[in-house]
């Protein structure tokens, strides 16, 4: 049968009587749209439940998936341990899901479970559904570090599982909206929060899917939101498909968002094949940036990508510009993938005979050896977004008041541990950020008495 219907849902444990004594009539509304698309999945009687959490499991570069034959869980932890849940899971659907991301090396499945426990993100769901329909067993899924692509490519593995098994499914995309949209909330006020609301409650309305791939990671972090991930999953799941929408409800009066809007599949779209019409762009604009990157650049890109093809270190070109071939300093090549640190290594003074074999070797580093993140998969490379920043000699400063975050990195040493940050970075925006960052890179505690040196760099992108 495929996919009957998906919901996007948020999950305040002070939504449940028995946990809100009261407090929860401030969201009135939302409780009633609640109410509304329970009994929506009642009528519907899917055979099985995926809940995608933003507080189930979670990896920076794996999904998991709860194994075992099911899984209980509470309240408790909110005072209400009388609320409890004792749930099957659909164990052969869950198993296609897994085989199909076996099959192409898809970085999901059921190793790493450290908590059995039904998490609230999964339990407030289903204590709407719970109450209106008692049948069908649930696949918990929980969200990742990955990309947002990352994400969304898992829904659509998973339209292909519930296709291929024959499942009656409802998808349950399980996430609050904004933290921070008053002062008086519990996470305060960030400017950020009401654009983030206001964008997605437009997406979702429109049923845009591909315009939640093109969310900022910035405007996501600033904002402090929950489900965006456990959203981008459920559009996935939707892949290729027409959809009918319909948004219930989008509140804020607790200074945290929730939202709720349904998503009814109506047949098959081909122009809604939103991954790889995002991808086709995003690769059409980095083919445009490769071709307008300096010589630095270009060397480094070549680099890795030689060495990740063919595990090549390439020779240094003969058409290189002077000063890359006379001069020696450090480097640092830095790699990014649609907005996110994909790779950074570099070195602080020069270790090669001049900055091209600097590049060379430091760009390999970067896609291959940066202990952060998995090598670069060849598929990855139309996707880099790659800048070189080649070193100014460093120069020992008195004290923070000869910083600035924009102009200067900073290098800071306490024996023969070092940590550095380069300049003008996205989100560091303060001298004692930039210090403290450094300090952790180096392992050097905050209290630890420490040398500081500045350098300037040239960035080259």
């Amino acid at each position: 049968m495929g996919i009957l219907a998906a919901f996007m849902v948020p999950h305040p444990p002070m939504i449940v009587p028995e946990i809100g004594k009261g407090s929860e009539e401030c969201v009135r509304e939302t409780i009633n749209s609640y109410e509304k698309v329970a009994d929506e999945i009642a009528e519907l009687k899917p055979e099985t439940i995926i809940i995608t959490s933003p507080h189930s499991v979670m990896y920076s570069d794996y999904f998991h998936i709860s194994p075992r034959k099911g899984a209980k869980g509470s309240f408790a932890n909110f005072r209400a341990p009388q609320v409890s849940f004792q749930e099957d899971y659909d164990e052969e659907l869950r198993d296609k899901i897994c085989d199909l991301c076996e099959e192409i090396d898809f970085p999901a499945g059921l190793l790493g479970e450290h908590n059995p426990e039904l998490d609230h993100g999964t339990m407030v769901p289903l204590w709407f559904i719970r109450n209106k329909y008692k049948e069908g067993r649930i696949i918990r899924i929980g969200l990742s570090g990955l990309g947002l692509v990352e994400h969304y490519a898992l829904g659509e593995l998973i339209q292909k599982a519930v296709e291929e098994t024959g499942r009656k499914v409802v998808f349950i995309a399980s996430g609050d909206l904004s933290h921070k949209l008053q002062e008086n909330g519990p996470y305060g006020f960030a400017k950020e929060g009401p654009i983030y609301d206001s964008k997605i409650m437009d997406v979702a309305g429109r049923a845009a899917f591909g315009e939640m791939l093109e969310f900022s990671e910035d405007l996501c972090d600033k904002a402090a939101e929950c489900g965006h991930r456990s959203f981008v999953i459920m559009a996935g799941a939707l892949n290729g498909l027409k959809v009918e929408v319909k948004v219930y409800s989008h509140q804020d009066v607790t200074g945290v968002g929730y939202g709720i809007a349904s998503f009814y599949p109506k047949g098959k779209d081909v122009s809604r094949n939103f991954r790889e019409s995002y991808l086709s762009k995003l690769r059409d604009e980095l083919s445009e940036i490769s071709k307008n990157s300096d010589a630095y650049v270009q060397l480094a890109r070549k680099s890795l990508e030689s060495y990740i093809l063919n595990r090549q270190v390439i020779s240094v070109p003969d058409d290189l510009p002077s000063e890359m071939l006379s001069k020696q300093a450090g480097a640092f090549v830095s790699i990014h993938k649609a907005g996110r640190l994909r790779g950074c290594i570099g070195t602080i003074l020069p270790t090669t005979e001049n900055v091209a074999v600097e590049i060379i070797n430091n760009a390999i580093s970067a896609s291959t050896r940066d202990p952060r993140f998995d090598p670069i998969r060849p598929e990855e490379l139309p996707f880099l977004e790659i800048n070189v920043d080649v070193l100014g000699d460093p120069e020992d400063i008195s004290g923070p008041e000869k910083l600035d975050v924009r102009r200067y990195g900073v290098i800071v040493s306490s024996g023969n541990r070092r940590g550095l940050l380069l300049p003008d970075l996205d989100g560091v925006d303060t001298v004692e950020q930039q210090i403290s960052i450094a300090r952790q890179k180096g392992g050097i505690s905050p209290d630890e008495k420490v040398k500081l040196q500045r350098f300037e760099v040239v960035r080259h992108v």
